[in-house]
């Protein structure tokens, strides 16, 4: 194939270009008037009237000025939602309103390197998720006794569907308090620690607080009938609270399944380093639908059983030896809430970090070979129906489906390239160290590893994150003898691949020439190892 990746760019921005609107660029680039101011932390209170399905609050956004000379500043909160007061320094502010992005017209001074801060007013009905978490949005819900059952998931619409921030990955707050008022038969699971309860005669204001940096699709309300367990696991950086809230009626399922979570922390913390939020702790949350990795907040719906709502999505039988919500949302606490995408066109990230995490997992309990039977049976879900990477600045994702398998079979295929488990391990756990709390982009995760495994990986990511080509091995056999070369390929690929020769794995080292190989003995059988997403095609002499 010819070398066509900036080509395909280009087509693909062009096919969708009259599919992407003006809201498309402002929701998803980094505007001037985003640009200029780096947050510091959000105050958000929100009352919630679960009869109603209303909610309104505060948040007081507190940033530094990075840049004098622009007195506009953007704060996204979509419909239905509404934004009822604007306040700076005691005084009431004008907004234009431009789709779900408000332009706040400034009357102080911005200075560089100030500090200040704007108290935001709001209220509404916010939009009800129609499939959780995946069209997101609240979840008013009841569980089996009638009580109320109320979450928010918001990864993809935005944490602005139902609250004012700046909703962008790539500027993510340093801090954040929550106050959340609700009936008082009703318990608020929010992120971070419970610092207090305040109590009336009629409700119950939960106040939580976070330490660290956090990406606003992160934040969340857990609402419900809630009861409490706890443990304290002994990890890398010491003593760790592990918070457990079901609801009450559940807590004998949730104690015996939630025996993984220390199992995946144990796991993780090999693979991956030190949890990255002790000082917020670790909670499992159960919700009202799937689950999400909501930061230190990691919400649980896989109705206390293994595997995905009970399916292995490898058909390999592994998939049903751990709770697939345990461990692939806790494993976002590192890839997606640790080192966070600037662009959500680099999701995967993400998901292909994480689906392999699932990998991972099986690796430290069960063994590498039950590890790579995982990887290999979810390949069959892999699509190939766009690219990986998506398109930047207008919030667009790449492939649903890749970003996940392929992009989790990508990975596998690089440890098996690499032929040194520690210093692949070394990689991992340095990618969340160099990047700890921080947002990046696709070429900073390629240029690490490159450098970290002294591999020219660019062929390789342009070829598995940039296309929808599988590789292909094409070959003529000879007695002895093998003449082989890679088509459907990007320019410069020349990945080495282990064949599988009369039973023994050999490496060869293709390219877009032909190469040949010479065995001692006649070639009877000839197949690409497993552990690589390659094609494998015979052509006649």
């Amino acid at each position: 194939m010819k070398y066509i990746i900036i080509l395909f760019l280009c087509i693909s921005t062009s096919a969708l270009s009259q599919k992407l609107s003006r809201e498309d660029t402002i929701r998803g680039s980094i505007t001037p008037e985003r640009a200029w101011w780096d947050l510091n932390h959000y105050d958000l209170s929100v009352d919630v009237f679960p009869d109603t399905q209303l909610i309104l609050g505060t948040n007081k956004v507190t940033y530094t000025v990075l840049k004098e000379g622009i007195d506009e500043l953007q704060i996204d909160l979509q419909t239905p939602m509404e934004l009822t007061s604007i306040i700076q320094d005691g005084v009431t502010l004008d907004v234009r309103h431009d789709g779900n992005a408000h332009f706040i017209k400034l009357k102080k001074k911005q200075e560089k390197g100030a500090v200040n801060s704007l108290v935001l007013g709001f209220e509404g009905k916010p939009r009800k998720a129609k499939n959780a978490p995946w069209d997101g949005g609240f979840s008013w819900k009841k569980d089996t006794k009638g009580r109320h059952f109320i979450a928010t998931s918001n990864q993809a619409i935005g944490a602005s569907v139902w609250w004012p921030n700046k909703d962008h990955n790539y500027d993510e707050v340093d801090s954040l308090d929550m106050h959340v008022t609700v009936p008082k038969d009703l318990v608020d699971v929010s992120n971070g620690r419970l610092i207090g309860i305040d109590s009336t005669a009629s409700t119950k204001t939960y106040h939580w607080t976070v330490k660290n940096p956090i990406n606003s699709y992160g934040v969340n309300l857990n609402i419900g009938a809630y009861t409490h367990f706890k443990e304290v696991y002994q990890g890398e950086n010491g003593p760790l609270d592990m918070d457990y809230w079901v609801i009450e009626g559940n807590e004998e399922k949730a104690k015996e399944q939630f025996k993984q979570a220390p199992m995946m922390m144990e796991a993780f913390e090999h693979w991956f380093g030190p949890y990255p939020f002790y000082k917020d702790s670790y909670k499992l949350v159960e919700a009202p639908y799937l689950g999400m990795e909501h930061q230190s907040s990691v919400t649980y719906g896989n109705k206390y059983q293994n595997g995905y709502l009970g399916r292995d999505l490898s058909r390999t039988d592994w998939g049903l030896k751990f709770d697939f919500i345990i461990v692939h949302e806790s494993g976002h606490e590192w890839f997606a809430n640790n080192i966070t995408s600037k662009d959500v066109a680099d999701m995967w990230i993400h998901e292909s970090f994480t689906n392999y995490s699932e990998s991972l997992f099986l690796d430290y309990h069960y063994g590498k070979q039950a590890a790579s039977e995982y990887v290999i049976g979810t390949r069959r879900n892999i699509q190939n129906d766009k690219p990986i990477i998506g398109i930047y600045d207008v919030r667009k994702t790449g492939s649903g489906s890749d970003m996940y398998y392929k992009g989790g079979n990508m990975l596998h295929m690089l440890r098996t390239l690499v032929e040194d488990d520690e210093q692949w391990r070394a990689a991992l756990r340095g990618l969340n160290t160099k990047f700890c709390h921080q947002t990046v982009t696709t070429k900073q995760i390629e240029n690490y590893l490159s450098r970290t495994l002294k591999k020219d990986l660019n062929a390789f990511f342009n070829q598995y994150l940039r296309t929808t080509k599988i590789p292909i091995l094409e070959y003529q056999k000879n007695r002895n003898k093998i003449t082989f070369r890679y088509i459907n390929a990007v320019n410069g690929f020349d990945m080495p691949i282990q064949l599988v020769i009369n039973g023994k794995k050999e490496w060869v080292y293709p390219s877009k020439q032909w190469r040949t190989y010479k065995s001692d003995n006649k070639i009877k059988s000839l197949k690409i190892a497993d552990d690589f997403y390659v094609e494998l095609q015979k052509i006649n002499p």
